[in-house]
C-alpha cells in the first residue's frame, strides 16, 4: 500500500512538472505605444540642443533661438512643436543651426544643419551665456497678453504665436520676441528674458 501512494504522489508530481514546463512564459504580443506630439517652451528646447552642440564644438554658445508655428502647435499655450537654434563658436570661428522638433512623424528629435562662418566681433551675432535666460516662453507670453495679445486673439484667434530669442548688444539684454502673426507679424510685444519685465511692442 506504501508503495502505491508513493507511485501515485511521484505521478502526481511528474505531471505538475510537465504541466510547468507547458507554459513557456510568453506573454501576449503588446501594442507599440503610439507616439505623441510634444511641445516645448523655449528654453526647455534649447535644452534638448545644447548636448549636441557642445559634442560640436565644446565651447558653443546660443545666437539665436526662434520656434515655427505649426498646424499642431500654434504658440498659443508659450510652447512649440519645432524649435530651432543657432550656437556659435570662438576656437572654431563657426556658427551651426540646430533643430529640435517635437512632431511623432518626424525622426531624428535633434538634427543640425551646415556650418557657417562666425565672428564673435560682430554686434549682430553675438552669442550669450545661458545665465542670462531666466523667464520662458510661457512667462513672456503672459506679459505680451498684457499688452495687445489678448485682445489681438480674441478678433484673430487663429493667429499663430510665434518665439525669438536673441541679444541685444545695443542694451545689453536678451530678449523674447512675442510675434504674432507671420511674415509679418500684426505684432510683436519684446519682454527682458532675464526680468521679466515688458520692454516695448512693434
Amino acid at each position: 500500500m506504501r508503495l502505491t501512494k508513493q507511485a501515485l504522489l511521484l505521478a502526481l508530481f511528474a505531471a505538475g512538472f510537465l504541466l510547468m514546463g507547458c507554459d513557456d512564459g510568453a506573454k501576449p504580443p503588446s501594442e507599440t505605444p503610439k507616439k505623441v506630439n510634444e511641445f516645448e517652451t523655449g528654453r526647455f528646447a534649447l535644452q534638448k540642443m545644447l548636448g549636441m552642440a557642445h559634442l560640436w564644438a565644446a565651447d558653443a554658445q546660443p545666437m539665436e533661438l526662434r520656434s515655427t508655428p505649426t498646424s499642431e502647435s500654434n504658440g498659443h499655450d508659450g510652447k512649440s512643436a519645432n524649435w530651432r537654434a543657432v550656437f556659435g563658436s570662438r576656437s572654431r570661428g563657426k556658427s551651426e543651426p540646430f533643430t529640435w522638433t517635437g512632431l511623432a512623424s518626424v525622426s531624428p528629435k535633434v538634427d543640425h544643419g551646415v556650418e557657417d562662418i562666425f565672428n564673435p566681433n560682430n554686434r549682430s551675432t553675438q552669442t550669450w551665456d545661458l545665465n542670462f535666460l531666466k523667464v520662458d516662453t510661457d512667462q513672456a507670453l503672459a506679459v505680451a497678453k498684457e499688452h495687445g495679445g489678448k485682445k489681438l486673439l480674441e478678433k484673430e484667434p487663429e493667429t499663430p504665436v510665434a518665439y525669438l530669442l536673441d541679444w541685444n548688444a545695443q542694451s545689453g539684454q536678451l530678449v523674447w520676441h512675442v510675434m504674432y502673426g507671420e511674415s509679418p507679424a500684426k505684432l510683436t510685444v519684446l519682454v527682458d528674458a532675464s526680468t521679466g519685465l515688458y520692454l516695448r511692442k512693434e
